[in-house]
């Protein structure tokens, strides 16, 4: 199947190669959520990532909450372990906003779409030991995967708050 190359894929493609970070990728159909992602994914070693788009009660804080897409987690026991009060996913039109993405194709890529840096990064501490890591590349017809050394890079260049914490 030949993936065509959409302006949102093309947007992380350009920002990874201008801030000589190196990735692979590969097309697959529409992967709306993790259980149907994981059927296409390449079973290369690289760790495939859940990413959840939260907001705060008063609605002025956003935060990118990212772990491994076999996992689950409750919005009640995020609430516990990220400290940050009530919490909510974010309406599509925040999403938009904040991250440039629509649902179903949230991932950190969606940071370069933040100048303002406005959005917080929460990544479940067991990211950090994954050789190979992998995301949607803004749109959710193709996954993009990075060394821990270039999702790192990614982070610095991107230049957003975040941190590492023990999600489960």
């Amino acid at each position: 199947m030949e993936t065509i190359v959409t302006e949102r894929m093309q947007r992380v493609f350009d920002y990874l190669s201008q801030h000589d970070i190196p990735y692979a990728w590969y097309g697959h159909p529409e992967a709306p959520t993790c259980e149907i992602a994981l059927r296409y994914c390449r079973h290369d070693g690289a760790r495939h990532c859940k990413n959840l788009f939260l907001r705060n009660h008063k609605g002025d804080r956003h935060y990118l909450v990212c772990f491994d897409a076999e996992q689950r987690l409750a919005i009640r026991d995020l609430e516990q372990r990220l400290h940050q009060g009530k919490l909510s996913f974010a309406s599509e039109q925040r999403m938009e906003h904040w991250l440039g993405l629509r649902p179903g194709s949230v991932s950190p890529f969606g940071l370069i779409n933040d100048p303002a840096q406005h959005v917080h990064l929460f990544l479940d501490s067991r990211l950090r030991d994954c050789g190979q890591l992998a995301f949607h590349p803004n749109d959710n017809r193709a996954t993009v995967v990075v060394t821990q050394e270039a999702f790192r890079r990614f982070l610095a260049a991107v230049g957003n708050t975040f941190e590492y914490i023990d999600l489960y």
